[in-house]
């Protein structure tokens, strides 16, 4: 639209003319966005972006919809018109426009109430669990994966969801399924042209069942997530192959959505200009390429394989590269990807191997210098444009995912990068003043951190990501400041956005004059909704502070949804997952010891590599003013056997036996039967 309309001369006459234009960053102001969303879904029976609304004076809104062509089509009415016909009945017809977008008003507010009772309970989690997995189980995809037919996002609360299943049911079929579904996903989207092969990293969805032509923007939220998913995958099945991946993310997030200062950028576009002197970008430009380049970068005859194969038959046959282009003209519209491969791995190691009489060993280094020649290759193509705005809540994802990433697989430059992250989010994305997040700062001139004229205030999403990384860090990095900061947010949260009649959190703070209403959002899509998040937050929260008050927080925000749990919890996966840890109760794993001590590092790694979704770490070091044993008095009775690194396993603060070996240790944090925790 802003190619097609917003720079067409006389439609932008035509609404400087008749409107007051305000174009809103949904990033920026994702409270502004949801408020007139909601609108349009109810209005038009769908959304999705780009969205455009019409308003009276006072912000109300009277029309709206996504997409418009800019002149009338055989099924959609252009923008031009639109605009025209708005400007003549607001001439004509303004009182009826006003009292139609009144009603309107006060029917959308009955709808986005979300509220629970005082003496109302939580939902059963193994009803809310199981409808949610039978849900899932329905909806997937048993060829490819996922869990629509197209086109297929991420959806890493759904995967997360099902490891949670599995642990808890893992000697069913059930659970053997769940875990199946997810492992699987994963497989398929790492082998999919949703993954960059050759620059790392996930583009934000697939346009296909077969997870092979991309939308080739790549999301921040996405790269945090996924990394944590692989991570999971990793711990749970110990298969190299998603820890590979795992680090292939956080390889390209270090590389290319760091700032020097130590955030994360929020985006890359999926638009470039083909080549440097092209006057138009298209899709996927910088990701493309055609069989004639792939056979002038690898022309080099490979010994040892059948007679006459160059190292462009190897790559190409893995990768399922066509001599005419491997997209189909149906998944390329505006015919950008014409004659062009989107990289997919069409074929296993094996097969390949087998294909061309190599071993697997010198096959994987073929592909690999393959790999490294076609990236620098595609380093001289123009970049896509990159979105250096960083929002402290996608922040919060990435640094879970450094953190989760660094803890499993034991690599310190993961937590050292996660701490950098946190400890830029301190200084650039919070008021030490006002203990308040802010929402956003921005790479300015000379590389430096700018905040924008009038700061924007931390959404509820901010905070609740935020809180969930500086507790993921405090496990991967035993820092006790971070857990401070976290328990400091968590009251700021509560004091910002608790609804005390209706219970849960709403999405922005009371008292902005731009906000006709203040929602909570009701469902886990890319990202996870911030109640469903908060959820468990809160009961870490409880755990490594003591303040029961938090547990009944947790249990009214289920019940504030009890209801949408109860029919579509597939809608609220994160959250049908957190009824589980709230009805389970978190275990409290403690480890006395010293921190340098090789026996303690022995039982830390031996936590860190057991997938045990309803527990929280703590090191209880024997350092008596630490914040920890201030929090915990019951830490102070808890001591290291006969000299060793000893660990306890407790539950509402009262604890196991002793054990002081990592074996030990293993079999009572690996989940047990059906339905335990």
């Amino acid at each position: 639209m802003e190619e097609e309309s917003f720079k067409n001369k006389e439609i932008g006459e035509i609404m400087n003319k008749n409107f007051v234009c305000i174009k809103v960053d949904r990033e920026e102001r994702p409270d502004v966005d949801k408020v007139y969303m909601t609108f349009v879904q109810a209005t038009s029976g769908g959304g999705g972006w780009p969205m455009s609304v019409w308003l009276t004076p006072d912000l109300k809104p009277f029309a709206g919809g996504t997409y418009f062509p800019p002149d009338d089509r055989v099924y959609r009415v252009g923008f031009r018109t639109v605009l025209l016909r708005i400007a003549e009945q607001w001439k004509q017809n303004k009182d009826t426009l006003l009292e139609s977008s009144q009603k309107i008003m006060e029917a959308l507010l009955i709808q986005a109430e979300i509220r629970g009772q005082a003496q109302e309970s939580p939902p059963p989690s193994e009803e809310v669990m199981g409808t949610c997995f039978q849900q899932l189980s329905k909806s997937y995809d048993e060829e490819y994966g996922g869990f629509s037919e197209f086109p297929k996002f991420p959806t890493p609360v759904n995967l997360n969801f099902l490891f949670t299943y599995w642990a808890l049911h893992r000697t069913t079929p059930e659970g053997a399924r769940a875990l199946q579904m997810a492992l699987h996903t994963l497989k398929m989207m790492a082998y999919g042209g949703i993954h960059d092969h050759i620059g790392q990293g996930f583009h934000r969805y697939s346009t296909d069942q077969h997870w092979h032509v991309p939308h080739f923007e790549k999301m921040l939220y996405d790269q945090g997530q996924l990394a944590a998913a692989y991570t999971k995958a990793f711990q749970i099945s110990g298969d190299e192959f998603f820890a590979d991946v795992a680090g292939d993310i956080l390889l390209y997030v270090s590389r290319d959505l760091s700032d020097q200062a130590g955030g994360f950028y929020s985006a890359e576009d999926a638009d470039s200009y083909p080549t440097a002197t092209s006057g138009e970008k298209r899709e996927g430009a910088f990701c493309v390429w055609t069989a004639e380049e792939i056979r002038a970068l690898l022309p080099d005859p490979v010994e040892g394989a059948t007679e006459g194969t160059t190292l462009g038959d190897v790559f190409m046959h893995h990768y399922g590269v066509k001599e005419d282009g491997n997209v189909s003209p149906m998944k390329d519209p505006h015919k950008e990807l014409k004659g062009k491969n989107v990289l997919i791995v069409k074929s296993s190691l094996e097969l390949t191997a087998a294909r061309f009489g190599l071993e697997l060993g010198r096959l994987s280094a073929l592909l690999r210098e393959s790999r490294q020649r076609l990236s620098a290759a595609r380093a001289q193509r123009p970049r896509p444009h990159l979105d250096t705005k960083m929002l402290a809540s996608w922040n919060g994802l990435m640094i879970s995912g450094f953190a989760l990433a660094g803890a499993t697989l034991a690599k310190e430059e993961y937590v050292s990068r996660a701490v950098q992250a946190a400890s830029f989010l301190q200084r650039h994305l919070f008021d030490p003043t006002s203990g308040r997040l802010l929402r956003s700062c921005y790479r300015g001139k000379d590389n430096t951190v700018e905040q924008s004229a009038v700061p924007i205030q931390g959404f509820l999403e901010d905070y609740v990501f935020v809180i969930q990384a500086l507790f993921d860090l405090y496990e991967a990095s035993l820092d006790q400041g971070w857990l401070e900061w976290a328990l400091q947010l968590q009251h700021m949260q509560d004091k910002l956005f608790w609804d005390p009649k209706g219970f849960a959190y709403f999405s922005s703070e009371a008292g902005d004059p731009s906000l006709l209403f203040r929602l909570k959002d009701d469902q886990d899509g890319a990202e996870p909704s911030a109640n469903s998040v908060t959820v468990t937050n809160l009961l870490r929260a409880a755990c490594y502070s003591g303040h029961m008050e938090w547990v009944e927080k947790a249990g009214r925000i289920l019940a504030a949804f009890s209801e949408r749990l109860l029919k579509i919890p597939v809608a609220l996966p994160e959250m049908a997952r957190a009824s589980a840890a709230f009805h389970h109760t978190l275990k409290q794993v403690v480890i006395c010891g010293d921190p340098q001590g090789e026996d303690t590092k022995d039982l830390l790694r031996c936590v860190h590599s057991v997938f045990c979704p309803n527990k929280v770490l703590m090191l209880a070091d024997g350092d008596g003013a630490a914040f920890l044993r201030r929090q915990l008095p019951f830490l102070s009775s808890l001591e290291r056997r006969d000299g060793k690194a000893t660990a306890y396993l407790c539950s509402n603060f009262a604890c196991s036996l002793p054990v002081t070996s990592p074996q030990e240790l293993r079999t009572m944090l690996a989940p047990r039967a059906s339905g335990a925790p």
